[in-house]
């Protein structure tokens, strides 16, 4: 007992300094990817959807006369599906809640998770929200076991023919005033199962009020979009 009392101590405070910094990444990191033109190119610079990205070193090859480069930069969340298509990188978020949705959530947010055909990788970044590196809890966001007692849900997966109408009555099951986020590059376009027969996509019934790429998101993407959603960052990252 005192060896591992010893130890905690040494360790200090583990928890991300998240959203006062960002933590180092190692080199092999692949944040926001970036559009830059290769030497001696003048037509414009391809269009590329994030929301699509898979985030491979496949895809960081040369783009008719640009390359993708990926950075350490975790923010990329979007209000609006359309803002993940970018010919830079630069994704534009859009705004958080209004007021009286803020209002009535105060400093609190409850989501319950659907996995609507994933492979899990999403759900191990989620997961790693809760842990004492990211404590998501700290900001007053905690997952819940039932949609009644949610103000959202979260959607990973491509959503297929045998989940869709689960999702419909999670959705269907939430009191009012309620959000939708949706994690990754599955549910935003298939993912690396795009083109699958099976894949049916979130109904156009349930709007989706934030987009999160990655395939699957580093967990501080996650935090981001969800601490902008709630107005809690501004655009430039800090407190909000």
């Amino acid at each position: 007992m005192l060896a591992f009392l010893r130890a905690l101590l040494s360790q200090r405070r583990p928890t991300s300094p998240f959203p006062g910094a960002t933590p180092p990444f190692p080199p092999r990191f692949r944040g926001r990817p970036s559009l830059v033109r290769l030497t001696g190119g003048s037509r414009a610079l391809p269009v590329v959807d994030l929301g699509a990205c898979l985030f491979s070193p496949e895809e960081a090859t040369e783009l008719d006369g640009a390359a993708l480069e990926y950075t350490p930069e975790i923010a990329m969340s979007a209000r609006a599906r359309r803002s993940l298509v970018t010919d830079t990188g630069v994704v534009d978020f859009g705004d958080a809640l209004d007021r009286r949705m803020r209002a009535l959530l105060g400093r609190s947010l409850r989501l319950r998770s659907v996995v609507a055909g994933s492979c899990a990788g999403c759900e191990g970044e989620l997961a790693a929200l809760s842990n004492a590196v990211f404590d998501i809890a700290r900001f007053g966001v905690q997952f819940v076991a039932s949609p009644r007692h949610a103000d959202g849900i979260v959607i990973t997966g491509v959503v297929n023919r045998n989940m869709v109408g689960a999702l419909e009555r999670t959705y269907d099951a939430l009191p009012d005033p309620r959000l939708v986020i949706a994690v990754g590059a599955c549910p935003a376009g298939g993912g690396p199962f795009r083109g699958s027969p099976e894949i049916v996509g979130i109904p156009a019934s349930i709007p989706v009020d934030l987009w999160i790429p990655g395939c699957p998101p580093h967990p501080l993407t996650i935090l981001d979009g969800i601490l902008r959603l709630l107005g809690r960052l501004g655009r430039d990252g800090g407190r909000g």
